[in-house]
């Protein structure tokens, strides 16, 4: 029987262990393996995203910030000619300007933007600038570029002559409507293979890191729909639909057709569900399903996919079709690709 001295006797002894020196009880505990935080860690959007990632690990493997690491690593597709989606040479409007989104955001909630951005080929670099030199979110169009002009970035023009070429091709039969994935469909007669939402449908860079603080930032940068209504403005620069994170929670980004992701805040639904818990390709999954929930119809001929990463290091994606893939780099392994689930 457990009585009142052997009761007192035990409760002594209890007190006695509170007492020992912290580092005793830290020598007598097993170390946290440095792997168990997954930090420094950077995933991005699509098989280009290798080249992005290897960018932003100079930076996070160098014990970096997590901002700086996506700056830099978004650079790299924002400044390659032959990717017709992002930055310079990217696919026009239906009037031949080339306008570039872009938005970014750090582990403290700080955030910028701007929208249908012309001549200017890092639009990263003065998203961020909005947000630390400016009281805005977001800055568009001429304002943005007289903003960037005055901060010292360099006018050019972001017309190539291949982009150039695709978009007089259009021309020939354009309607001038806004055609979702028109990008894909230039090379449907010549490779069947490039449908929409397939591995050629790179539309959009989404870039999540964490840095060895554990702290998470985020960059989102395009050049939006090809042929796109002059002035349309998709996910990608809108905070809480292309781009969010939550220095407690995680952080998510979306490629594909942003109109869709915008009706649905689909970022900010992401790190919310794996606020309660979602994992992050289970809170992909369901902002996905939302989306065709909605508009069955419309989801069967789109694409659009998540990509997010959890306050752990653990990743995840969904899209609603086939052919959605992401990069991650960490010390492990630094161009992995990894495909991702899918609806259909």
């Amino acid at each position: 029987m457990f009585n009142r001295r052997k009761f007192i006797k035990a409760s002594a002894l209890s007190a006695g262990l509170l007492a020992i020196d912290k580092n005793s009880i830290a020598e007598v505990l097993p170390k946290k393996s440095s792997k168990a935080g997954n930090f420094p860690i950077v995933i991005s959007t699509w098989d280009f995203g290798i080249a992005a990632n290897a960018d932003a690990w100079k930076v996070l493997s160098s014990g970096g910030r997590a901002l700086d690491a996506v700056e830099q690593g978004v650079w790299v597709p924002e400044a390659d000619e032959h990717n017709q989606s992002v930055g310079y040479g990217g696919l026009p409007d239906r009037d031949g300007h080339v306008t570039l989104d872009a938005c970014i955001m750090d582990e403290l909630g700080n955030c910028g933007a701007v929208l249908a951005l012309e001549h200017i080929k890092h639009p990263i670099s003065v998203a961020r600038k909005v947000m630390e030199k400016t009281p805005h979110v977001m800055l568009a169009g001429d304002g943005a570029l007289q903003f960037a002009l005055e901060q010292g970035f360099k006018k050019e023009n972001l017309l190539t002559p291949a982009s150039e070429k695709a978009w007089k091709e259009w021309l020939k039969t354009a309607k001038y409507a806004p055609v979702m994935n028109i990008e894909n469909k230039l090379y449907q007669k010549a490779a069947p293979q490039k449908l929409p939402g397939n591995q050629y449908n790179h539309d959009t860079i989404g870039m999540l890191a964490i840095d060895v603080k554990g702290n998470i930032s985020g960059a989102c940068t395009t050049s939006g729909m090809a042929y796109k209504l002059h002035g349309r403005i998709g996910d990608s620069p809108i905070i809480g639909a292309g781009l969010y994170v939550d220095n407690e929670v995680g952080g998510a980004t979306s490629t594909g057709v942003g109109e869709e992701v915008v009706r649905n805040v689909g970022s900010f639904l992401v790190v919310e569900l794996m606020r309660q818990g979602y994992t992050p390709e289970n809170a992909c999954k369901e902002a996905v399903m939302r989306i065709i929930k909605k508009k069955p119809e419309t989801a069967k001929n789109i694409q659009v996919g998540f990509l997010a990463i959890n306050k752990k290091g653990e990743y995840g994606a969904y899209a609603i079709q086939q052919g959605f893939s992401y990069a991650v780099c960490n010390a492990e392994k630094q161009d992995l690709l990894i495909k991702g689930k899918s609806y259909y």
